[in-house]
């Protein structure tokens, strides 16, 4: 697995073995950053990061720091050690708990002006998306122009709003599908 551009382009990550831990592939990842565009002022949140793929693409191609909340220890010393040999690890927090902890930790400890700008969301189960969407919602962890990119199978599409956070762009790429919130716009 590599990545798809900015200043790491091309270079290698690490993925535990075994199947419980599913990188977003890589023509996916390069699509959700063709429809971004540039990276915004605010940090990026990367949920159910695994290999953080989808955080590192932010770095990479600008983000100023990244979040990344992964529960499993095979993941997370596979994120660490990507964050170490990209030398990223300065502008970068792993929070190695399950999604609701570490949003509880964010929220309990994020500054009024350190929000997140882009929120990176797979899932490893479709139940788990509301429910997530409306803590992000709610916590108070958001630019007023953050987008939340979910990404799911066809069978199990986000709903088109919860809480404060709207569906205004939706995209397919076989069976994966995206699907673009924004914070704040109906």
């Amino acid at each position: 697995m590599r990545l798809t551009g900015g200043t790491d382009r091309g270079r290698r990550l690490k993925a535990p073995r075994g199947q419980r831990t599913r990188p977003t592939a890589a023509k996916i990842r390069e699509a959700i950053f063709n429809i971004l565009g540039p990276p915004p002022d605010g940090a990026v949140l990367d949920l159910f990061a695994g290999t953080g793929a989808l955080g590192m693409e932010a770095l990479s191609r600008g983000a100023r720091h990244a979040v990344f909340i992964e529960r499993d220890r095979n993941a997370l010393a596979a994120l660490r050690q990507n964050l170490r040999e990209l030398s990223v690890a300065d502008r970068s927090t792993v929070i190695g708990a399950d999604v609701r902890t570490g949003l509880q930790r964010l929220s309990a400890s994020l500054a009024p002006d350190d929000k997140f700008s882009w929120v990176f969301m797979d899932p490893p189960y479709a139940n788990e998306t509301d429910g997530i969407l409306g803590e992000l919602s709610e916590r108070g962890l958001l630019t007023g122009c953050a987008v939340v990119i979910v990404e799911h199978d066809k069978r199990h599409r986000p709903p088109p709003s919860v809480g404060g956070l709207f569906l205004t762009d939706h995209r397919e790429y076989g069976d994966t599908e995206l699907s673009f919130y924004r914070s704040g716009h109906s």
